[in-house]
């Protein structure tokens, strides 16, 4: 007997008993799909976010930068955790984030700044930047594989497996 006759034949025999046991047993399918905001939870946050902020950073993210913030500044009670970001050309899908810290003196007129005044974390994105990143969700992951900060753009119309990198 060849192959496909054994296939075929072994499937047709075994279909009913393979929907008998799936009609009872619904299979729970979980979904990441960005775009899907039907059944979002709502978001609980322990500080103010800006009004029309540019960068929504999550409670997660706001965990991990606090932590940050008390680790690379000198005076972490008194000064301000300033977060440059940004876009650049590279990466796997065509543009790739930037994130790093800046200084006060570094921020430029021309720089949208979202300030997180009880948390002392300030959030600077440049012009040219701003086209690209306004509604970007800035999240932390704990995760082994995986884990760090994570970007949810919804400017975004194709990103690579990394995350780091999307295109427009």
């Amino acid at each position: 007997m060849h192959f496909p006759q054994f296939f075929w034949g072994t499937f047709l025999a075994l279909w009913p008993v393979t929907v008998a046991w799936i009609l009872p047993h619904p299979l729970a399918f979980r979904t990441t799909l960005y775009a899907d905001t039907t059944q979002a939870l709502p978001l609980v946050t322990d500080y103010e976010i800006p009004e029309d902020a540019v960068v929504m950073i999550k409670p997660a993210a706001m965990k991990r930068l606090r932590e940050l913030r008390q680790t690379e500044l000198k005076d972490p009670v008194n000064d301000t955790l300033i977060l440059r970001m940004g876009v650049r050309s590279g990466g796997c899908s065509g543009m790739s984030y930037v994130m790093d810290f800046s200084s006060e003196d570094s921020i430029q007129e021309d720089d949208v700044v979202d300030e997180y005044a009880d948390e002392k974390v300030k959030c600077v994105v440049d012009a040219k930047s701003m086209l690209y990143l306004y509604g970007l969700e800035l999240d932390y992951s704990t995760e082994l594989i995986g884990g760090g900060f994570k970007f949810f753009n919804p400017n975004a119309e194709e990103s690579c497996g990394c995350g780091s990198s999307f295109g427009v």
